[in-house]
């Protein structure tokens, strides 16, 4: 192909310039079945050669194996790339699969400093509130995350899985660039209350899982069936069972559009995302997440298509039909909280 880098999007009002899509890493070394760390170095390569500059992992992610692996990767290319990771999904010692949220001061500190350690950098451009914990007032958390920036530590502050409300809070503490959080044609609750915000607020949108956790690519179309044991998607409910059936059947308009535009139905489901920008008037860079190349290369193209009011009007419907949640328990998202 020829390589057109694409064009670029700052996070908030003074955050970061970067790619208008960014590069979920997660699955690099965690969550999706086994891995291959060559494919997945030169998947990061190859993704900066087109403009990809926005990499997102957190020190959840295989329990701080994920950002080890991309250290190299960002010391090589320290002044192209922007690094963004989290904290807040503390790991028991003796419970290694299971996940406690903490946003209290002492964990910040303890999490930000084991982060820079792995990554072996001075500051994390990007550092987010991986998920809200209730018991701590928002404020205070924001306020501790706010310390990092004044101490060189963090340079632009995120949240994720935040309510509209959290996040207007937040930003009466301290500037917030970027809001992460899971928007695809699948998975729309945040339209309601965060995307408003955001879009008064300056603040930029971050979309994890903008294929629906590689359902909406077509690529598998039952967990049980289809994916390895260890794969997590196996346990998320609308991709098993009699939920799986129903949201296959859901791809067909997605199918007809890509055969008029030439595409994948992955590059139409990623369109769809990044044309929420103008549908909704606010800075929108999805994060997809890949450990091929040519993956790589596919995604980035959907950034130069544009869908028809007609084709909107189409997929329109999808996510309303959607069976199951996103997530087993969904009281730790903002869905959960709105």
């Amino acid at each position: 192909m020829t390589d057109h880098r694409i064009p670029t999007a700052r996070l908030g009002a003074d955050g970061p310039e970067v790619g208008v899509q960014g590069l979920g890493c997660m699955g690099m070394s965690f969550a999706y079945g086994p891995t291959d760390a060559d494919a997945s170095r030169a998947t990061l390569e190859r993704a900066l050669e087109l403009g990809v500059t926005l990499y997102d992992t957190a020190d959840a992610y295989g329990a701080g194996e994920n950002e080890r692996f991309l250290s190299p990767f960002f010391k090589a290319h320290r002044d192209e790339v922007v690094i963004a990771t989290k904290f807040a999904l503390s790991i028991p010692p003796d419970e290694p699969t299971r996940r406690v949220i903490r946003n209290d001061t002492p964990y910040i500190r303890q999490a930000v400093e084991a982060s820079l350690k792995r990554l072996d950098v001075d500051a994390i451009d990007l550092y987010y509130m991986h998920r809200r914990d209730p018991n701590v007032p928002i404020e205070e958390t924001v306020a501790t995350m706010a310390e990092l920036v004044r101490e060189g530590k963090v340079k632009h502050l995120g949240l994720s899985e935040v309510t509209g409300t959290e996040l207007r809070t937040a930003q009466a503490v301290h500037p917030i660039a970027a809001v992460q959080s899971e928007w695809s044609l699948f998975s729309r609750d945040i339209e309601t209350g965060v995307v408003p915000a955001a879009r008064d607020l300056g603040v930029a949108l971050v979309p994890y899982s903008p294929l629906g956790r590689g359902f909406l690519t077509g690529s598998f179309a039952d967990a049980d069936k289809d994916l390895t044991a260890d794969d997590f998607r196996r346990h998320q409910p609308r991709f098993t069972g009699d939920n799986a059936a129903t949201n296959a059947a859901l791809l067909d308009p997605i199918r007809t559009i890509a055969e008029a535009h030439d595409a994948s139905l992955g590059q139409i489901a990623l369109a769809w995302v990044q044309q929420q920008a103008q549908t909704h008037d606010l800075t929108v860079v999805p994060i997809p997440g890949t450990r091929k190349p040519t993956r790589v290369e596919e995604n980035v193209k959907a950034t130069a298509i544009v869908l028809t009011e007609a084709e909107l009007a189409l997929l329109e419907p999808i996510a309303a039909k959607v069976a199951g949640d996103r997530y087993a328990d969904m009281t730790f998202t903002s869905a959960g909280r709105e």
